[in-house]
């Protein structure tokens, strides 16, 4: 379980560093506005803001590898309840379907290193 564990946790680090390319460097073009269904005008406008948040969820990143890398599970749970909340909040306010890229995958994870 621990293995399952260290995968899960894995995971989500990756999709956030995925999202940090995607909101510091592919913001404006048609991939990153695509992802987050935006016009050209808009993302133009929100570069600086957009790359700010890219930005923080590679902080999120950055825990959860350094859990991982520490084998400190109080760290994981920390990193993937920051995860959890941020995927309710932009659930609930931005786009539904990030509750399912964000909070479920950090739910699952932090199950997974509760049961290892």
């Amino acid at each position: 379980m621990q293995a399952a564990a260290a995968v899960l946790v894995g995971l989500v680090g990756l999709i956030h560093v995925y999202i940090l390319v995607l909101e510091m460097f592919w913001w404006t073009t048609p991939k990153g506005r695509k992802a987050f269904g935006l016009t050209q005008e808009f993302a133009d406008a929100t570069k600086v803001l957009a790359a700010n948040q890219g930005l923080y969820n590679g902080f999120l990143a950055a825990g959860l590898f350094w859990g991982l890398a520490r084998g400190e599970g109080a760290t994981q749970l920390f990193f993937l309840g920051c995860v959890f909340v941020a995927g309710v909040y932009g659930a609930a306010t931005a786009s539904r379907k990030i509750l399912f890229i964000q909070s479920v995958p950090a739910a699952l994870a932090a199950i997974a290193v509760c049961l290892a």
